[in-house]
């Protein structure tokens, strides 16, 4: 259904890369100046103000601030999906008034324009490892790969979320508070040695949290990613991703009653 729909996909998640910055003199520009002027400013605050360095990495203040910009970037993508689908059917009623329109792909969208996003950043990300080590490794060609799982969970997250928003309107509040506290728990701005082994369980029970890891592995360290993390991540990535998608199919008829 989805490879169908694949011209309304394309066209849907455009239009959705055009509305963030719609109104803005610069346009999609700031797409590319959001992240470099973040990374700029995550260089000045941990190498000038926190003299912050990485366990077992070099003094390299950018290096540093590159480790802290590739996770936030990677969580930045769930995030984005996740904050936004408890309300993405209840703002487009007028989508569920047509008997004809495929609802399923709303937040393939919205999960779309992440990437679009995400993408921009770690493009940025690569500048900074070309300035900083005059190099690029080949690892940095397994990033699809280590999104992969990522974006299975987004996108499960994203159906269960939009169908359960719809019938409970406190979800988007709960959410909400809940990526704040998600971002605090994932290793983004720490190391995952550093988490004490009493809470070694919310770091093992965080699936973006080996995501984080794989992702600052193949695109800053250029090392190969933990491949055990991995087939947990996908295991866990098809669990949600079904979950999310049979939730959705069978409450979404009752959508256009409640709307």
């Amino acid at each position: 259904m989805f490879i169908l729909n694949k011209e309304l996909i394309q066209q849907l998640t455009w239009r959705e890369v055009l509305i963030r910055y719609k109104g803005s003199y610069l346009g999609v520009l700031w797409s590319f100046l959001t992240p470099m002027l973040m990374l700029i400013v995550y260089t000045f605050v941990y190498s000038q103000i926190f003299k912050s360095r990485w366990p077992d990495q070099s003094d390299n203040t950018m290096q540093f601030a590159l480790i802290i910009f590739a996770g936030l970037s990677t969580f930045n993508i769930f995030a984005e999906v996740v904050s936004r689908a408890p309300m993405l059917i209840i703002n487009n009623v007028n989508y569920v008034k047509k008997v004809v329109f495929p609802l399923e792909i709303l937040p393939i969208t919205v999960l779309g324009s992440a990437l679009v996003q995400g993408g921009i950043s770690l493009f940025i990300l690569l500048l900074g490892n070309l300035i900083t080590q005059q190099s690029i490794s080949w690892t940095y060609l397994l990033i699809p790969l280590i999104l992969v799982p990522l974006v299975l969970l987004a996108l499960g997250l994203g159906w269960l979320l939009s169908a359960l928003g719809v019938y409970f309107r406190d979800v988007g509040q709960i959410i909400g508070v809940f990526i704040q506290a998600l971002m605090l728990l994932t290793p983004i701005f720490y190391s995952a040695d550093a988490v004490p082994d009493s809470l070694k369980f919310l770091y093992v029970g965080n699936p973006l949290s080996s995501i984080v890891e794989n992702m600052r592995l193949v695109a800053v360290f250029a090392k190969q990613p933990d491949w055990n993390m991995f087939s947990s991540n996908m295991i866990v990535g098809f669990a949600i991703f079904f979950v999310g998608y049979f939730v959705f199919k069978r409450t979404k008829g009752g959508f256009a009653d409640v709307l």
